[in-house]
């Protein structure tokens, strides 16, 4: 797959779990609340000022070529008052995302989306936004607890996206957009013996009820090739398992070779806390020169990373950081 190599990748964290105002940050991350003041606007430090976290993740990624500049939504976390807000936080410009990629269809990674679009449409004048996806995506899901399925809210359907600027782009196959400056995975391969998808995981089929769906093939993946440093990839979950995500970059793009991983890498909970182990060790394969994790880590795999790369590779995601690449 042809992938233009960009002179710069910037990403802002626009929906994360975690706040983080104090932390210090490598040389290339803006924190929380430097964004904050960088925008003029910020006067004192308040509550009111600052972004919230939510269960959920959202990535505004901006990358520059030469004259050739683009921006793009990852995701648009849980609900659209976050989105909105954060977004006014950060003086976020809305009129420079080109395009939106949706990973995969939960309300965490989609919920927000119907406002996002919202502001998109509006601070462009009216420009419809192409907006990735595919159609394994608009199924009812949910999740066994206590063994009951509790259901998951719907992700926004097509018609909803489209009435407010949505211009739908169905590929559930690899491709490329933005001038091939970012790359949209197709399915990920599922390769290793321990990653295996979700298992309280469940999707209804109108004939049968609630049916196991543990490996939630609709995922994909993005990635940006930034100049002298190589690929960028973007998860917003790994339900594939990071690892599978990571194998399926590496053989996408090889000989290229793979520089970082951002987003969440779904390690949190007392089933996937099992594999954390397999995870680490199998990472050490990528070499990868920054590993940021988010979302659905999981503090006990935070520590794990951490022992096994160092604090100088892995960074911690949180709301209202930039990175700079």
């Amino acid at each position: 797959m042809q992938l233009k190599p960009v002179d710069l990748c910037n990403v802002t964290v626009l929906v994360d779990n975690v706040t983080d105002l104090l932390s210090s940050v490598p040389d290339n991350v803006t924190p929380h609340a430097h964004n904050l003041i960088n925008t003029g606007k910020v006067r004192e430090l308040s509550g009111t000022c600052a972004c919230c976290a939510h269960w959920g993740l959202s990535l505004v990624i901006r990358v520059q070529s030469g004259d050739i500049s683009h921006g793009l939504l990852f995701d648009s976390g849980p609900e659209g008052a976050t989105v909105e807000r954060n977004g006014a936080r950060l003086g976020i410009d809305f009129s420079s995302i080109d395009e939106i990629v949706l990973s995969h269809g939960h309300w965490d990674h989609v919920g927000g989306m119907i406002k996002a679009l919202e502001l998109v449409h509006r601070a462009n004048g009216g420009k419809r936004i192409p907006v990735h996806l595919n159609e394994a995506m608009f199924v009812d899901r949910g999740m066994e607890l206590g063994g009951k399925v509790l259901p998951f809210e719907r992700v926004p359907g097509k018609k909803e996206m489209v009435a407010v600027g949505g211009d739908l782009v169905c590929n559930p196959d690899a491709h490329t957009t933005l001038d091939e400056m970012f790359y949209i995975s197709g399915e990920i391969p599922r390769v290793t013996p321990y990653e295996v998808g979700l298992p309280p995981s469940h999707v209804q089929m109108t004939e049968k009820g609630w049916e196991p769906d543990r490996l939630i093939m609709d995922e994909r993946y993005l990635a940006v090739h930034v100049l002298n440093k190589g690929i960028l990839v973007f998860t917003a979950c790994s339900h594939a398992g990071i690892v599978n995500v990571l194998r399926d970059a590496r053989d996408a793009f090889d000989p290229v070779p793979l520089y970082g991983v951002m987003g969440g890498f779904h390690l949190s909970g007392a089933t996937m806390e099992k594999i954390i182990p397999d995870t680490v060790r199998d990472l050490r394969q990528f070499d990868l020169r920054e590993i940021i994790p988010g979302h659905c880590t999981g503090w006990r795999a935070f520590h794990k990373l951490v022992d096994a790369f160092g604090e100088s590779r892995v960074i911690p995601s949180a709301v209202g950081q930039s990175h700079h690449f």
